[in-house]
């Protein structure tokens, strides 16, 4: 991996309830995953980074990885079972974020499969399964984690994030707005939400940001559901 894309996987971009609204997510659920937590007593090591910090700073590839354990947070399996695949993954891959790395989900899924083996991975956090004509594929949520980031060509990390999936266009950039939520063309989602909130027609925010009317609809709905989950925390 280039130089360029080691830095920009280890660039803090959001604080940790900056990044929880992006996600969607609870920002003390987040905290567990990324830094660990303790309860009764007992401590538990961060599923994310290699150890706490009790730094709430987020750096690109955190997140990204954080976005990952996101697809799986349905399932009835603690996330913390995936904390020993991270870190072989990490080791195998010589990568700090693995998981906000191409190699996982393309060239390196024999390896995936046979770290899952390794640690007896439950298989409902599996990142690859075996297919029916015995090729290895993509479980259903790393899947759909692959189909929300845009890898850069170059190193293969994630470069971009689609929140809700590519076919909706709202996109988090590090290298844009200071990695906010914009629509394809860089305008951010907030600014378009607020004039909409205060009273104008999405037609005429659309036409004055020269942009198709869909796009501004898309960011009212993106700044409700993010509003929605920090009120929930609050």
């Amino acid at each position: 991996m280039d130089e360029a894309g080691i830095e920009l996987l280890h660039r803090p971009v959001y604080g940790m309830s900056q990044a929880a609204r992006l996600l969607n997510l609870r920002a003390d659920g987040l905290r567990r995953w990324i830094d660990g937590y303790s309860r009764a007593g007992k401590t538990y090591a961060p599923v994310i980074r290699e150890t706490s910090t009790g730094n709430d700073s987020i750096t690109w590839g955190e997140f990204i990885e954080a976005g990952y354990l996101r697809e799986y947070r349905a399932k009835q399996v603690p996330l913390q079972y995936l904390r020993p695949v991270i870190g072989l993954l990490r080791e195998r891959f010589d990568v700090q974020y693995p998981l906000a790395t191409l190699k996982p989900y393309t060239s390196g899924k024999d390896l995936a499969m046979e770290v899952q083996q390794f640690v007896g991975l439950d298989p409902d956090l599996s990142i690859v399964v075996l297919g029916r004509d015995g090729t290895l594929k993509l479980a259903d949520q790393a899947s759909a984690f692959v189909d929300k980031v845009e890898f850069t060509d170059e190193a293969g990390i994630a470069g971009r994030l689609f929140p809700y999936g590519k076919q909706v266009p709202i996109v988090l950039d590090p290298e844009r707005s200071f990695g906010e939520p914009t629509v394809p063309d860089g305008v951010r989602t907030d600014i378009l939400a607020e004039l909409v909130e205060a009273g104008e027609d999405p037609r005429r925010v659309a036409e004055l940001y020269e942009l198709p009317v869909t796009d501004v609809e898309q960011a009212v709905r993106f700044e409700q559901g993010a509003m929605k989950v920090s009120a929930e925390a609050a």
